[in-house]
Order: structure tokens, then C-alpha cells, then sequence
């Protein structure tokens, strides 16, 4: 599928809920881990496909090197809520798929705790912390219209401003299939 960029409102909505009759749940599920590791990403969520709906995926496999604790960290999230965010506060350099070849620290709590429903739609109540609860707040913030760049400063926004367009444009270069809001001839 592809990725919607930058500049899409879908990306700027706040998600809506869905329920278990939500039409296809499993192959759009297997889709969105297909499109993520075909633009080797490690969450996606559902704006980013065009659906504005509170889904999201994580795989933080890549991340395994690192922090053995992310070899087997894949999960699905439906209908989301971030209960309580607390610990210390710590930035790390975030990118998007959603914003390619833009990648700026943002600072975050440590800790996370979330309930949500699962691929089968159970009830899941969870707390992560470190890189997991890193990446779950990175695509939360996708169900509820908020990007990383919504996390700068103004300064470091307005240095980012033509970037930003031009990627709304599809001026930017990837080696995946994505969607331009703005971009001319469409």
C-alpha cells in the first residue's frame, strides 16, 4: 500500500475507533506489516495508509542489536489508550515513513502504560518502557493527528519548512511506494 506523505489531512485527524466487524481487519492488518517492511519501518499506523482509524502496527526487530528485549516485539494495537506516561524524560532521533529523510531528536517519558485491543480483540493492559514505549508513543501520536514534528521547537519547524513542502509535493527521493498530498498533475 502506499504511504501517505506529509501535508495529507488523514494525518492531521484524530482516529476513530472501530469494532470487530471493522470490513477485512485481518488482511488490512497483514498489509500494513507488509507495506512496513517493504519501506523497512518499525510501526505504521493506519492515517499513514489513508485510514483514519485508531490501528497501528509495531515490529522492533530492527532495533534487536541494540536492546535484545525488541527481537520478538511485534504487536498490533486496535483502539489504543495511553492510560499513564511517566519516568524520565529522554530524546531520541525519530523519523517517519510518512516523512522521509527528515529525522530530529524529540523527547518523550520513558514509560508508557497502554490498554488496547489485540488482533483478536482482546483487552490488552500493558506498561513498556525504553525503546517500545518509544515507538508505541510515536504511532499513538499517528491515531491522534500529531506528528514528530509536532514535538520541535518553532525554530527547528521553520528550518524544516521547505523540506516539509517539498516532501507534500513529492519532491524527495524513496525506494518506497508513496502518496503525495500536494504533488502536481494528480
Amino acid at each position: 500500500m502506499p504511504i501517505i506523505s506529509y501535508g495529507s489531512k488523514v494525518l492531521k485527524q484524530k482516529a476513530k475507533d472501530i469494532n470487530l466487524d471493522y470490513p477485512n481487519l485481518k488482511d488490512l492488518i497483514n498489509n500494513m506489516f507488509e507495506t512496513m517492511y517493504a519501506a523497512k519501518g518499525v510501526g505504521l499506523a493506519a492515517p499513514q495508509i489513508g485510514l483514519s482509524i485508531r490501528l497501528f502496527i509495531v515490529d522492533g526487530s530492527p532495533f534487536a542489536d541494540e536492546d535484545a528485549d525488541m527481537v520478538d516485539f511485534r504487536k498490533v494495537f486496535i483502539n489504543p489508550q495511553i492510560i499513564e506516561q511517566s519516568g524520565h524524560t529522554w530524546s531520541f532521533n525519530e523519523g517517519c515513513l510518512s516523512i522521509p529523510n527528515i529525522r530530529e531528536d524529540v523527547s518523550r517519558l520513558s514509560k508508557i502504560r497502554i490498554v488496547y485491543k489485540d488482533n483478536e480483540f482482546n483487552t490488552v493492559d500493558e506498561v513498556y518502557d525504553g525503546t517500545k514505549a518509544r515507538i508505541i508513543q510515536h504511532e499513538y501520536d499517528h491515531i491522534e493527528g500529531l506528528l514528530f514534528t509536532d514535538h520541535l521547537s518553532v525554530i527547528k519547524k521553520r528550518l524544516l519548512r521547505s523540506k516539509l513542502n517539498d516532501i507534500s509535493k513529492g519532491k524527495v527521493n524513496v525506494d518506497y511506494k508513496m502518496k503525495f498530498s500536494n504533488k502536481k498533475g494528480r
